[in-house]
C-alpha cells in the first residue's frame, strides 16, 4: 500500500494503465546493468556475456508464450510493436485495413495515419457486451482487404475476443492479422502458436516488468518491411542496442507470472468481484460494461448514471483512489469512450463511466476501503445533483 496525502493511504486500483514492477524484477535489471553492460553485439568476452543474456531471455519468453525465440523481436513496448507491424505490414498499393472502434491509440492512430495515405478503413461490430459478431466476417470485402488488426482483451473495459473464426478467415483469404494482446499478456494464458495469428505486440510494464521493453511477436513466414534503420540487431527488423537488462526483467516478471498464474487469476478476480459487488451494494444504481464472463480478472469497467465521470476521477483521486476513465494515453479527452459507444451504451452511461483495474498486491481490506470511499463520494454527488434539480 501506497501514501498519499497526510493520513490518507493511496489505493492504486489502475494496474491496466501500469504496474509497479516485483521487487525480483527490480533486482534482475540492477544485476545486469552491473554485470552485463557490455553491448551484446561485441564480439569480445563481456559482449558474448551480455548476448547469452539476451538469448536467454529471449528463450524464456518465447516459452512463455508459445513462440519460437526466433519470433520475438524486442522493441520499447506495446505501442511501438504496433506501429513496426502496422506500417511494415502495409507497403504497397493501399488496401482495406479491418479493425474495431474500440482499438487503443496506438493503432487507430497509426490506422487514421495510413488512412491519409490512400487505405480504407473497415470497421467491426460488436454487441452490446463488447464482443465481436462473428456472422460479419462472412460478408468482409476480403478481396480488398490486406490486413487485419484486433484487440485481444480491451484496456477499458477488459472484454477478452474469442478470434478463431476471424483467424480462420483471415488464413483462408491469405490475409495477415495482427493481435494487440498489450493487456492480455501475464493476466491471462496467450499462446501465439494456438492463436495461429501473424503478429502480436506486447508490452513488459503490464505485468509487473520495468517499463521501456516490450516486444513484437511475428510467425516465421510473415514478411515484415522494416520501419527503421541502422544496426542488424534483432535480425534487421528492430535496429539499436538491445537493453540486455530490461529485456532480462520482462522475461523475469513473465516467469513470476506463470508460476502461478492460475492462482493469481483466481485472487484478483475475487477482488474484482468484491469491488463490483461492494459498489453496487453500497451505491447503486450503477451499470457494468462489457461482458462480465469473457473479460480480464482483473478489470471494472462501471457506470455511476446521472454523474460525471471526469468529477469522479477527480474527487476519488483527491480521496486516495488511483484509478482511471480508461486509456491514459487518451487522458485529458472529455469525449465518451469510444468502445462504450461501440458497444451502444447510452449516452449517460458512457459520460458516467469508470475504469477500476486490480492488482495482485491489492489485499481485501484496500478494496473493502476502497468501496467505502468510492461510494461515499457517489452518493454525496448524487445528493448533490438532485438537490440542483
Amino acid at each position: 500500500m501506497m501514501h498519499g496525502m497526510p493520513g490518507q493511504s493511496e489505493i492504486y486500483l489502475d494496474n491496466n494503465a501500469t504496474t509497479r514492477p516485483f521487487p525480483d524484477v527490480v533486482e534482475t535489471v540492477a544485476f545486469h546493468l552491473q554485470q552485463h553492460y557490455a553491448n551484446p553485439g561485441s564480439r569480445h568476452s563481456p559482449g558474448q556475456a551480455a548476448r547469452k543474456v539476451l538469448e536467454d531471455s529471449r528463450e524464456t519468453i518465447a516459452a512463455v508464450l508459445g513462440a519460437e525465440p526466433s519470433e520475438v523481436i524486442f522493441t520499447s513496448g506495446g505501442t511501438e510493436s504496433t506501429n513496426i507491424v502496422l506500417f511494415g505490414l502495409t507497403q504497397g498499393e493501399p488496401g482495406t485495413i479491418v479493425l474495431t472502434a474500440g482499438e487503443h491509440p496506438a493503432t487507430i492512430e497509426s490506422c487514421r495515419h495510413l488512412e491519409k495515405a490512400g487505405w480504407k478503413l473497415h470497421w467491426l461490430e460488436v454487441d452490446g457486451e463488447g464482443r465481436l459478431l462473428p456472422e460479419q466476417y462472412a460478408d468482409l470485402p476480403w478481396p480488398e482487404i490486406k490486413l487485419v488488426s484486433i484487440i485481444l482483451a480491451h484496456n477499458e473495459t477488459g472484454v477478452i475476443q474469442n478470434l478463431a473464426a476471424l483467424t480462420e478467415q483471415c488464413r483462408a483469404h491469405q490475409v495477415p492479422i495482427h493481435i494487440d494482446a498489450v493487456q492480455a499478456v501475464g493476466k491471462i494464458p496467450v499462446n501465439f502458436d494456438e492463436l495461429g495469428v501473424s503478429a502480436l505486440s506486447l508490452g513488459a510494464h503490464k505485468f509487473h516488468g520495468p517499463r521501456g521493453i516490450g516486444a513484437l511477436l511475428l510467425r516465421e513466414d510473415t514478411q515484415l518491411a522494416p520501419m527503421q534503420f541502422g544496426g542488424h540487431q534483432e535480425a534487421g527488423r528492430r535496429p539499436g542496442t538491445e537493453p540486455v537488462a530490461l529485456i532480462a526483467g520482462m522475461a523475469k516478471a513473465l516467469e513470476i507470472w506463470q508460476a502461478d498464474a492460475s492462482e493469481r487469476s483466481d485472487r484478483i478476480a475475487a477482488l474484482r468481484d468484491r469491488l463490483e459487488n461492494g459498489l453496487m451494494a453500497a451505491c447503486g444504481p450503477v451499470v457494468v460494461n462489457g461482458s462480465r464472463k469473457y473479460r480480464l480478472p482483473n478489470t471494472l469497467n462501471i457506470a455511476f448514471p446521472g454523474l460525471d465521470g471526469e468529477a469522479l476521477l477527480v474527487a476519488f483521486g483527491l480521496d486516495g483512489i488511483a484509478c482511471s476513465l480508461g486509456s491514459t494515453c487518451a487522458s485529458g479527452s472529455a469525449e465518451p469512450a469510444p468502445v462504450l459507444l461501440a458497444m451502444k451504451c447510452p449516452r449517460e452511461v458512457c459520460i458516467s463511466s469508470v475504469r477500476f483495474s486490480v492488482g495482485c498486491e491489492n489485499t481485501e481490506d484496500e478494496i473493502d476501503e476502497a468501496v467505502r470511499r468510492v461510494s461515499a463520494i457517489v452518493n454525496r454527488q448524487r445528493q448533490s445533483v438532485s438537490a440542483t434539480v
